[in-house]
């Protein structure tokens, strides 16, 4: 008889405890609580994503840096004395009334005219400046051989193997567009031209710099 009694107490204990158990809501007594899944993207709003750091814009161009022997305009809005065409020296530097000598070399337009809009600040009140490039003699590429204008040609912008060989007034009957080649000081650089344009080996389109030599083989 003490041995059911005890039995007894020791299920009903088990059974109360099982009963004060905390559980979440909507949980049956006695079960494991089931984790909450999370809400739902309200209608019309997408899931939620880390944020990123906005990309800089795709396809836009460095601007062209000013070098010596270029020919640039200088226009001051209402004072024509200030306003003429100008030669950057080899030295890199400019002359204008008021100013005197200015460095061009290693800046663009927009730098150049902040700069001397600056300078004149002290001459003149709120002066509006205007920079252009005329002529560039500071940055050039070659193309020889057969191409139906072979020569020199100003490095104005960024500009590709593809983007030269489109300038030149197209290839020679006999030109062999399969072995172009640049060369850039020592170094030598093969393009495929039939390849490329289907676009193919992209990585041989490289950007152009001042001074490199382009060949088509005949």
């Amino acid at each position: 008889m003490l041995k059911a009694a005890f039995a007894l107490v020791c299920a009903v204990a088990l059974c109360c405890a099982q009963n004060d158990a905390p559980t979440s809501p909507g949980t049956a007594p006695g079960t494991a609580p089931v984790a909450t899944p999370a809400a739902a993207p309200a209608k019309g709003q997408l899931p939620a994503s880390p944020t990123k750091a906005p990309e800089g814009r795709a396809g836009t161009k460095a601007p062209y840096v000013i070098g010596p022997l270029d020919v640039i305009s200088i226009k001051v809005w209402n004072n024509p004395n200030l306003s003429s065409p100008l030669d950057v020296g080899p030295d890199g530097m400019i002359s204008l009334p008021l100013v005197g000598q200015v460095k061009a070399e290693g800046l663009t337009k927009e730098q150049l005219k902040e700069m001397l809009a600056g300078r004149l600040k002290e001459f003149l009140n709120s002066p509006e400046v205007d920079v252009q490039v005329l002529k560039v003699n500071s940055k050039r590429f070659f193309v020889y051989g057969g191409v139906g204008r072979p020569g020199e040609y100003p490095l104005i912008e960024e500009t590709t193997v593809m983007d030269a060989l489109s300038t030149v007034g197209g290839f020679k009957d006999f030109a062999n567009k399969k072995k172009i080649y640049v060369l850039r000081g020592t170094q030598r650089f093969n393009f495929n031209y039939q390849e490329v344009s289907k676009g193919k080996n992209l990585a041989q389109n490289i950007q152009l710099q001042n001074g490199d030599r382009i060949f088509v083989p005949e």
